[in-house]
């Protein structure tokens, strides 16, 4: 899992070990749930900001397909250049059936695929595969059977392809009451070892906004985000 060099766009990933998402709180969205193009700030562990993210989606698509929604995602370091380009087709989803299954592209610089980030149907976990460009399975990403969003956080446990140890993390960590309440900015912690090659970590960063999109971006009923309940 060395870090791969020749990445310009993403040498910064190569000092670092995790990553903090703060999604922007929209004061629309949050007083009359008009769904809004969600937007992010990423910082290092110190706090300091490294990357902003905002969705490219039209109007139409978020207010009627809420969480199933496509979308394109840039990541701009703090020069303003473009780093990582993330992009969702828009697919039916069910974490029951094998059908449909949602997935992600990650490229970096943008227009050069560099993995993917793909569901894998299981009947009882929610789980992904994290993919290099080959379309081989580098990583893996298991959630918990059942998460209630209540006073706690929710950890995805980042393992290797056989599954046999934790090796990373992404945690939706608990932003209190009345923001959990009220809104679906939700804060993250992304965790990988710190020689993981920096593609990769790109694509674990990636797979934090999908996982964030598909089990606590508000649909259609609020009462339920996609398979985890609040």
């Amino acid at each position: 899992m060395g870090v791969t060099s020749g990445h310009p766009c993403l040498e910064y990933l190569a000092q670092i070990d995790q990553v903090l998402i703060h999604q922007k709180m929209e004061v629309v969205e949050a007083l009359f749930s008009f769904e809004t193009k969600n937007k992010y700030v990423i910082k290092n562990s110190l706090g300091q900001k490294i990357y902003t993210a905002k969705e490219k989606s039209d109007c139409c698509t978020r207010n009627c397909c809420g969480s199933l929604r496509y979308f394109d995602m840039k990541l701009m370091d703090n020069m303003d250049r473009e780093v990582i380009h993330l992009v969702r087709p828009f697919k039916c989803v069910s974490c029951w059936f094998p059908c449909c299954l949602q997935e992600l592209e990650v490229q970096s610089p943008p227009g050069t695929t560099i993995g993917y980030v793909k569901q894998t149907w299981h009947p009882c976990l929610p789980k992904f595969s994290v993919q290099n460009v080959e379309r081989e399975t580098v990583l893996r990403i298991v959630g918990p059977c059942f998460a209630c969003n209540c006073c706690g956080d929710i950890n995805f446990e980042v393992k290797p392809p056989d599954e046999s140890r934790s090796i990373g993390r992404i945690s939706k960590q608990w932003s209190g009451l009345l923001k959990e309440v009220l809104t679906d900015a939700d804060n993250f912690g992304v965790q990988f070892p710190m020689d993981l090659d920096v593609k990769v970590k790109a694509s674990l960063i990636g797979a934090c906004f999908l996982i964030d999109f598909m089990f606590f971006e508000r649909g259609k009923s609020h009462q339920q985000r996609d398979g985890v309940w609040q």
